[in-house]
């Protein structure tokens, strides 16, 4: 099976590359599931039903999350009532929505866990013991397995890396909006790269305006984040290939394309 994972979606320039991009992705890659990173996709900040709702229209299949899922406040009023919508799964028990789902595919159930780091990141609960409990329910149901890891550091997630290797399908990056080059499929069988970028504007500073971040870092000053809408865009992600018989990996591919087509 192949699976589509897309970085980081941001704003309306991500979005206009999903829906103009994605389905000749698919076609061109054979791909049966897609899965994305949502949390920036509304206005560069957060997610609302609108925009939730606009990107399964486009063929995304699951939306994943991370420390941005709560800044559209109006998320609460139906993260519990979408399955196909994850946040972090090392939030509190009671936190509202899910981090973990078994989705049927046309080969077979598929797992995917949400799981945010803690270096440089929200004080959430240890990344590690949470997908330990997680893959004992959770591998009980799904023998093929991905992992949003949404993490700020590159130690931490080649740890994480290392510590799933060969007990999931894949583990996949996000949060830096850099796609790395260091996609490889480890000793054991998981699909691994250390981000896998963003879909969003290109000559913006990881999505946002250039001028704001220049004036905040050369000012010292607080600044109001704009999303940079000027094309070209960018599409990033990684397309896994999956033995649904046994879990593991069998290749993976970055995805880096420009829109419009230069």
């Amino acid at each position: 099976m192949k699976l589509l994972f897309l970085g980081d979606i941001v704003g309306k320039p991500g979005r206009a590359c999903v829906r103009d991009m994605l389905a000749k992705i698919k076609e061109n890659y054979d791909v049966q599931v897609v899965i994305a990173n949502g949390e920036n996709a509304a206005g560069g900040n957060g997610l609302t039903r609108k925009v939730y709702d606009e990107l399964l229209s486009y063929g995304i299949d699951i939306v994943t999350s991370g420390n941005h899922i709560w800044d559209k406040r109006e998320v609460l009023d139906f993260i519990d009532s979408e399955p196909r919508l994850l946040r972090p799964v090392n939030y509190p028990k009671k936190t509202p929505g899910r981090g973990m789902g078994v989705f049927q595919t046309p080969m077979g159930p598929l797992g995917v866990i949400n799981l945010s780091g803690t270096v440089f990141m929200p004080n959430l609960d240890c990344p590690f013991a949470a997908v330990e409990e997680c893959l004992r329910e959770i591998s009980r149901e799904a023998g093929m397995l991905l992992v949003d890891f949404h993490a700020e550091t590159t130690s931490e997630k080649i740890a994480m890396g290392w510590f799933l290797d060969g007990r999931v399908s894949a583990l996949v990056g996000t949060h830096t909006h850099v796609q790395t080059v260091d996609e490889r499929i480890l000793p054991q069988g998981t699909a691994y790269i250390t981000d896998a970028g963003m879909t969003g504007a290109l000559n913006g500073v990881i999505g946002v305006k250039r001028k704001i971040v220049l004036q905040k870092f050369v000012s010292k000053m607080p600044v109001r984040f704009e999303v940079e809408n000027k094309e070209p865009y960018q599409l990033n992600g990684v397309v896994v290939k999956v033995d649904p018989a046994g879990g593991k990996a069998l290749s993976i591919e970055r995805i880096y394309d420009l829109h419009p087509p230069q």
